[in-house]
């Protein structure tokens, strides 16, 4: 090779090797990150944040929301990943969500920042374009044949799992003295339904227009047991992460079956060239469109949102009607969403949908174990059939994990705990069709036993 040139090589030699803290010093400084925000940055948006409190009133255009959301959500999840033992476990998850709340609930936070948080998580849902983001992404990124025989296969260990934990958690509850009544439709039933919009809500309707009580009293009491089994979901399946690294023949990161792969790792492992940004900005708007088509189902057919853009993006993907480069793309903005949104999209679900209060109410030992209960044998069944029928066994119990979440927000959590965002698709089967399915059994079921 030939050398450079003394003119060129003498100060390029002298720069990098000048000790002076300007500016090697301070790059340095810029890559030690708070999440993926800069050290230096992190301290200036605390201050800025800190100014505008002070002044009374935070703005709440878009940009500033983002930094608040950033700074809250990435401050918790350091905490959570710094702290020994349960770091392995899903704590940056689970105090990204549930610290926030807490904070909020106690007056911690103040007001102004907490209606920022409110009005901007509330006003633009971006939760589902979230989710929109990751679907699209994860699917196009599936080979094909793979992704058609999951999609047929995760219904068994989801079905199985199911049955097992509404006898175990009725049978446990029934011990414990809280009666298999109640146990069952109002412990159980509330743990699979779906989460709070798609599950308690609707499940409360139907328990309250049977039994003829008063809607928020049947809420008040479907409540807790959604989120305390979600909270049980996200330890567990950070537990399934952390025996997915020590035994890896149980695992496949990710993946549902053996030798599933990634149609687009070759092209992210080696790319060929700079990636287009066009591109990504194609797959961003597929994705936006392809949930508008959900919406649209929705309010013709009353069907769940984001099931309808799960099933035409699955369309898309088998019927080849997106290009490779879109399909590139589209994991871009998956990638993107999953390092970049997580953990302040978990801030702002802790801060503005989980109600401190309703949760510790459900804290005493009976609920508790029966809820564990439940929650453990889902998972566990899933572990187990999902072995049987030589899938990954930590996959489908982190799916079964998922069908007693928190809704969209519990997936999140759940899968983020686990590190296995890309399993997002089969997340929202168990949640929104196993919810659905749940809600629809238990509402016929109470009706024939009044």
């Amino acid at each position: 090779m030939k050398s450079l040139p003394a003119e060129i090589r003498a100060p390029l030699t002298s720069d990098t090797t000048s000790t002076g803290f300007w500016p090697h010093g301070w790059w340095k400084l810029m890559e030690t990150r708070i999440g993926i925000i800069p050290l230096p940055v992190y301290v200036l948006l605390v201050a800025l944040i800190a100014g505008f409190v002070a002044t009374g009133k935070v703005p709440t255009d878009i940009s500033v929301s983002i930094a608040v959301l950033a700074v809250g959500g990435f401050t918790c999840a350091e905490l959570g990943k710094r702290i020994p033992l349960i770091r392995h476990i899903g704590a940056a998850a689970i105090f990204a969500t549930f610290i926030p709340s807490y904070l909020a609930f106690a007056h911690l936070i103040p007001l102004s920042v907490v209606k920022n948080v409110t009005e901007f998580t509330k006003q633009t849902n971006f939760l589902y374009l979230f989710i929109a983001s990751i679907i699209v992404g994860s699917i196009m990124s599936m080979d094909r044949t793979i992704l058609i025989k999951g999609f047929l296969k995760i219904f068994i260990p989801l079905a199985a799992g199911s049955v097992a934990a509404a006898m175990v958690g009725t049978l446990v509850g029934t011990v414990l003295g809280l009666g298999a009544y109640h146990t069952f439709f109002f412990v159980v039933v509330p743990i699979m339904a779906g989460g709070v919009g798609e599950g308690a809500i609707p499940l409360s309707i139907g328990y309250a227009t049977i039994l003829h009580v008063a809607q928020g009293d049947v809420f008040a009491q479907v409540l807790p047991p959604v989120m305390l089994g979600s909270l049980s979901a996200i330890v567990i399946a950070g537990s399934l992460n952390f025996v997915g690294k020590r035994y890896p023949h149980l695992s496949g990161e990710g993946r549902l079956q053996p030798n599933e792969t990634d149609e687009l790792a070759p092209v992210h492992e080696a790319p060929s060239g700079p990636m287009d940004v066009g591109q990504v900005a194609a797959a961003g708007i597929t994705a936006i469109a392809l949930y508008m088509v959900g919406l649209m189902a929705a309010r013709l057919f009353d069907f769940p949102a984001p099931v309808v853009m799960l099933f035409v993006a699955v369309v898309f993907k088998l019927s080849h009607a997106v290009s490779p480069q879109l399909q590139q793309g589209s994991h871009v903005v998956y990638k993107f969403f999953s390092t970049a949104v997580t953990y302040p999209l978990l801030f702002a679900i802790g801060v503005a949908m989980t109600p401190w209060d309703k949760l510790v109410s459900a804290f005493n030992v009976v609920n508790l174990v029966t809820i564990v209960a439940t929650v453990a044998t889902l998972i566990g069944t899933g572990f187990v059939v999902g072995r049987w029928l030589k899938m990954h066994p930590i996959e489908t119990a982190i799916v079964n994990a998922c069908h007693s979440g928190q809704g969209g927000t519990g997936d999140v959590a759940i899968l983020t705990a686990a590190n296995r965002m890309q399993m997002m698709p089969f997340a929202q089967i168990a949640t929104r069709i196993g919810g659905a399915l749940t809600v629809t059994l238990a509402l016929v079921a109470l009706s024939q036993m009044r």
